[in-house]
């Protein structure tokens, strides 16, 4: 079996490519061993890296996107932690107006204060990448995004409705900000690209496609979510297909972001294998030292176990995944007491009917007091056990990532490692029949036919195991250059 051994591939890339189309161009009667294990070589002394990520003119060190977690789950400390480690870390704008005194009193006024404040705080402990994550369904969704365009933030996530009209698209590219829909379809995609060419002749930077394994709340039916042809995987191919389509009908490339159970390095490389640019996780991202919550809320990812974590209806009418407790049990059967409402922050909203504010419950989560609140969760989130820093998270998600990829290297080369001895075998068993049926040729007037059918069932063979060995090779040589 092949070792991937440590030396330099700055010029790999060019190499391979290089390489791998020559093969390709090679005649279908031979193929070059000399530049097979040229390429051979190069890709053995590659060494896997995490590749950075580009949304339009924005370049990320790392594809990795912290999700946005409210309410005040994701603030200015783990968004500025991640987007120090290279990610791109992510304010969330849905109730952090709790963070604030007057909040029951002004409710807007604290929101917008509020989100001003966390930005700025931000923006003051790095010069990383940095977004924020706004609800269209919120009632102070424009103001919200007024702010942030007049924070100059570096990508603005919009989700929680399709964000469609009213889309201050002039000045948001007058600041030379990205802007990303957060979707959980292609179908989705292909209608918010549609409407904004007509709308505003101009297109999405990125797009996030969240699947049916996320936390918090989801885009999905139940029966969706049972559904297999509703995974991530699934999900992520079909939109794929479809940013090539808008990219050939309006030539522009546009970033694919997927998230929704991405859990670790491995979960990453495979997505990315599959054509996405970047993930977005935000489970692991709750259990580490900077996260905004409380040690409470961070511990009880820890104490969770796979059976605890569950599906509820939330106020704001979707389904939401949450590790369900006492709170939920209560609210469900209608034991919940009486509350006040802040403000109308979603014109939805149904609190009474599910007997709880969620912006309340969640917000007592944050604070630790989970008798009165509940957290959500993904559904990878019983498999934390500790709460690391966001340094050392990075790294161990970059360092899953460059096994995995050395793995499937490996896989390649063993593979190229048995056709290529194939290959010999057989080439050399053709020519020997090549020249027993010339000997037959001066021999008999038409030459022997039963050999003349083997020597064409063996070339036969000989270009279908080459075609296989050029098609393994430059599968391994796009992991290389990808």
């Amino acid at each position: 079996m092949y070792k991937i051994t440590h030396l330099s591939n700055e010029e790999a890339p060019m190499s391979i490519s290089h390489s791998a189309f020559s093969l390709f161009q090679e005649g279908t009667s031979s193929l070059s061993i000399t530049k097979l294990d040229s390429v051979i070589n190069t890709i053995k002394h590659y060494i896997p890296t995490l590749p950075s990520c580009t949304i339009g003119d924005l370049h990320v060190s790392k594809p990795i996107v912290q999700g946005g977690m409210g309410v005040g789950i994701s603030l200015s400390g783990l968004a500025s932690s991640v987007a120090n480690q290279g990610g791109i870390g992510v304010i969330a704008a849905n109730g952090i107006g709790l963070l604030e005194k007057d909040y029951y009193k002004d409710g807007q006024g604290a929101n917008i204060r509020a989100f001003r404040s966390e930005i700025q705080k931000a923006r003051s402990l790095s010069d990383g990448v940095l977004g924020v994550n706004i609800m269209v369904a919120l009632a102070d969704y424009l103001p919200l995004l007024d702010v942030a365009i007049e924070e100059k933030v570096d990508i603005i996530f919009l989700g929680a409705g399709l964000p469609i009209k009213n889309i201050p698209i002039t000045k948001i590219r007058a600041n030379n900000i990205k802007i990303s829909p957060i979707v959980s379809s292609a179908r989705a995609m292909k209608m918010v690209c549609s409407m904004w060419y007509k709308l505003y002749n101009d297109l999405p930077d990125c797009f996030v496609l969240e699947g049916p394994l996320a936390g918090g709340h989801l885009g999905f039916s139940e029966e969706q979510i049972e559904d297999s042809a509703f995974s991530l995987e699934n999900l992520t191919i079909e939109a794929v297909a479809e940013l090539a389509s808008i990219h050939e009908q309006y030539n522009k490339k546009i970033a694919l972001i997927v998230g929704g159970g991405v859990y670790s390095g491995a979960d990453i490389h495979r997505f990315l294998s599959l054509g996405a640019d970047g993930v977005q996780m935000g489970t692991r991202f709750v259990a580490t030292e900077e996260c905004d919550a409380s040690r409470a809320f961070k511990e009880a990812y820890l104490k969770a176990k796979k059976e605890d974590i569950g599906l509820i209806q939330s106020p704001v009418g979707l389904l939401g995944r949450a590790i369900r407790n006492k709170f939920i049990s209560d609210a469900e059967e209608g034991k919940r007491p009486s509350f006040v409402c802040g403000w109308k922050c979603l014109s939805s909203c149904k609190a009474q009917d599910a007997h709880y504010c969620i912006s309340i419950a969640l917000n007592n989560a944050r604070k630790g007091f989970l008798n009165i609140g509940f957290v959500f969760a993904g559904t990878n989130a019983y498999r934390i056990k500790r709460i690391v820093s966001v340094a050392e998270l990075m790294n161990q998600l970059e360092v899953g990532y460059t096994r995995a990829k050395a793995s499937r290297i490996t896989a390649i080369l063993t593979t190229v490692d048995r056709l290529k001895g194939t290959y010999l075998e057989v080439q050399q068993h053709v020519g020997e029949l090549a020249l027993r049926y010339e000997v037959s040729l001066k021999q008999l007037v038409h030459g022997d036919r039963a050999l003349k059918k083997q020597y064409l069932a063996a070339t036969a063979k000989l270009e279908k195991i080459r075609l296989k060995l050029v098609e393994t090779i430059t599968a391994g040589g796009g992991l290389v250059t990808a």
